[in-house]
């Protein structure tokens, strides 16, 4: 559905803490949406990585936001998810993935990540878990943060 250079989409979310957020506020920041779910065995895997070499790095920087967009699961799952895979990074409740479908299709696999820059277009998506993928997204986020 949406590419790399299209407008990111519209929409609000409310975090696993009760904070509403949306992305009115993260205009001229540089943006990382996690979409993920208890029961992704891929996502199990990525998480880890983007809690030591994404957020760890990035999480003091006024200019980056990151949020996990769970799919579709009860507030409950998602708070003992975040637990279980000792992340601290913040996790967004997507209720009939509707948040998840304005990026792809609902049919499809859940693990993937899109990069939002500055100017609120999509600088990079990823789809699935693959180091060189993981690397390159590493690197796109820098570059903008610095731009």
């Amino acid at each position: 559905m949406l590419q790399p250079g299209d407008q990111a989409p519209i929409f609000s979310m409310t975090l696993t803490d009760g904070t509403k957020v949306s992305t009115n506020d993260w205009k001229g920041k540089v943006v990382m949406l996690q979409f993920t779910a208890s029961w992704c065995g891929v996502c199990r895997r990525e998480m880890p990585h983007i809690e030591k070499e994404i957020w760890e790095k990035h999480k003091d920087n006024p200019d980056f936001v990151l949020i996990g967009v769970d799919r579709d699961e009860p507030l409950n799952v998602v708070k003992r998810y975040a637990s279980d895979m000792k992340i601290t990074y913040p996790l967004g409740l997507d209720p009939g993935a509707d948040i998840f479908g304005l990026f792809a299709d609902k049919d499809a696999g859940v693990t993937r990540n899109v990069i939002i820059g500055k100017d609120g277009k999509i600088a990079y998506m990823t789809r699935l878990f693959k180091m060189d993928e993981f690397n390159q997204m590493k690197e796109v986020i820098d570059s903008l943060l610095k731009q």
